[in-house]
């Protein structure tokens, strides 16, 4: 069953909250487009790394991880191009986190208000 609709991402207010596992099939959805995001933005801070400042692979995964989980890069640059590669891809972190952030949390979010907001006036009231 395709959860897209006609208008939008997630069911409306009229249709009753997915089932359980429905429910884990569109986190883990999310959190895999979470993680595809983070991989490519460790990846491309990594490589960024490598081409300007010359480091290894395993010392541009160090100072791009911690840059991406917002703890600031271990080696400062020495590079005019490493310094302002560094400061963009640490702007750019910053945001990666909050989004991915806003990604995965957004089901949960959803169904917490969509239980609040579950218009069920088709059903039979309780005896």
């Amino acid at each position: 069953m395709s959860m897209r609709n006609e208008r939008g991402l997630f069911e409306p207010r009229r249709t009753p909250p997915l089932s359980h596992a429905q429910f884990a099939w569109r986190v883990a959805r999310h959190v895999a487009v979470g993680g595809a995001v983070l991989l490519a933005s460790l990846f491309a801070g990594m490589a960024g790394y490598v081409y300007f400042e010359g480091l290894s692979w395993l010392d541009a995964f160090l100072n791009a991880s911690m840059l991406l989980g917002g703890m600031g890069p271990v080696e400062s640059p020495q590079t005019p191009g490493g310094k302002l590669f560094a400061g963009l891809y640490a702007l750019y972190a910053g945001l990666v986190f909050l989004v991915v952030g806003g990604v995965v949390l957004a089901p949960f979010l959803h169904r917490l208000l969509h239980r609040f907001h579950w218009d069920d006036s088709g059903s039979k009231p309780p005896q």
